[in-house]
């Protein structure tokens, strides 16, 4: 026999003894027993910053006499508005556009090019709410014709969240221990936990009706109200009999 059969008689003869090895898998452990609980809270606090929306709308013969007009009066509102928040004041443009306006025949066909309109909307953030409604006042005298947004939030929620997160988990732990009890159980411990917490900010979508500047008006009114912030913490515990 050649030396190669040998080894190969060999590792027959071992592989033939060797024992066979069945793989089992661990049989899955029963869930746990648990109950799922809510809790929800609302904290209400004080805006302390306002942002307004201001654009200035501009319609001309041309697209450059309406882009024209617009930056002129635009930037009589910028003055303006710097002078009673300060040089640094925090304005940043969020919008600008010119497009055509467009007459369409009554009896069909192509429609025309009768002008353009322009229109640049600018970002206010106001930290002194008190003058919220004076510089709604400014704006519109100074050229601006529309106001498409005004909110009042928090610089910074987090303490508020931070409090509606806690009294909502107070809340789910409480509901989960009264479950417990009244079915004669009592809980062992936390096995998930899922949050969420939102501010809620004051805001009016509509868009204001502006006075023309030389007409005589009384001060815009403005109330800032609070802010609702919202939190929900889901509980998930597991539980066993109360022995």
């Amino acid at each position: 026999m050649s030396q190669v059969a040998k080894v190969l008689s060999i590792l027959a003869l071992i592989s033939g003894a060797a024992p066979r090895v069945v793989s089992q898998e661990e049989p899955p452990k029963p869930p746990r027993p648990s109950i799922r609980v809510t809790g929800e809270a609302v904290v209400t606090a004080n805006p302390d910053e306002a942002r307004i929306e201001i654009g200035v709308l501009s319609q001309a013969e041309s697209a450059q006499a309406a882009a024209t007009q617009n930056a002129q009066r635009l930037d009589s509102v910028l003055n303006d508005l710097r002078r009673i928040l300060g040089a640094s004041a925090d304005i940043k443009t969020i919008s600008y556009s010119v497009s055509p306006n467009y007459r369409y025949p009554k009896e069909g066909g192509k429609p025309t090019i009768v002008g353009h309109t322009a229109q640049n909307v600018v970002r206010v953030k106001i930290a002194d709410l008190a003058l919220v409604g004076k510089v709604i006042d400014t704006a519109t005298q100074s050229g601006a014709n529309t106001i498409q947004r005004l909110q009042f939030t928090l610089k910074d929620e987090r303490k508020s969240q931070a409090e509606a997160l806690s009294q909502a988990a107070l809340i789910a732990r409480a509901k989960a221990d009264s479950i417990a009890s009244a079915l004669g159980l009592k809980v062992l411990r936390v096995l998930l936990v899922q949050e969420s917490a939102t501010a809620v900010p004051l805001a009016q979508e509509r868009v204001f009706a502006m006075a023309r500047a030389d007409a005589p008006s009384p001060p815009t009114p403005v109330e800032p109200g609070t802010i609702d912030i919202r939190a929900v913490v889901t509980l998930t515990v597991e539980i066993s009999e109360n022995r």
